[in-house]
């Protein structure tokens, strides 16, 4: 039998707009399912969560991902990332403009969006770039969005 594995993302209180942004952001994306958390008055463990997402399901570009809004205990940290490997500059231009808001956060090719969430945003050659000389790593150091003219004009 094989397991599948599906990241989930604890957000504070905003999974419902970070599964409409990342939609948004990535081709043959959907939003597959949303449960929300019951009315407080119900439960008493559900004190300020009513109508907020108890349990998202979506797809970004075919993987599967689900969601909460857990409250403020839990943040996102470099530790994880998401890899988002490109056909041409092009590709990493447009992925890196909608991904991109942490200025300050930026090396590598990594970039941090406005949830918190990191992400890797690279060529799909980059083994191929790092592989032509002993300056590419030093290229690669020193670049904030990956830029592959760059490794090509040394």
């Amino acid at each position: 039998m094989k397991a599948k594995i599906t990241p989930s993302l604890w957000f504070d209180d905003n999974a419902e707009e970070a599964m409409n942004y990342y939609v948004s952001v990535f081709p043959n994306s959907e939003i597959t399912r949303i449960e929300r958390y019951p009315d407080e008055k119900l439960d008493e463990h559900f004190v300020g969560q009513a109508g907020k997402i108890i349990n998202g399901e979506f797809i970004l570009n075919g993987e599967k991902f689900i969601c909460l809004d857990g409250g403020p205990l839990f943040k996102f940290n470099e530790a994880i990332s998401f890899t988002v490997t490109c056909k041409d500059q092009a590709e990493i231009d447009s992925y890196w403009a909608k991904l991109s808001h942490v200025p300050e956060a930026e090396q590598c090719g990594w970039c941090k969006d406005k949830f918190g969430l990191s992400w890797q945003i690279i060529p799909e050659n980059l083994g191929e770039l790092l592989a032509q000389s002993d300056k590419a790593i030093q290229i690669l150091m020193q670049q904030k969005k990956i830029i592959i003219k760059e490794f090509e004009n040394q």
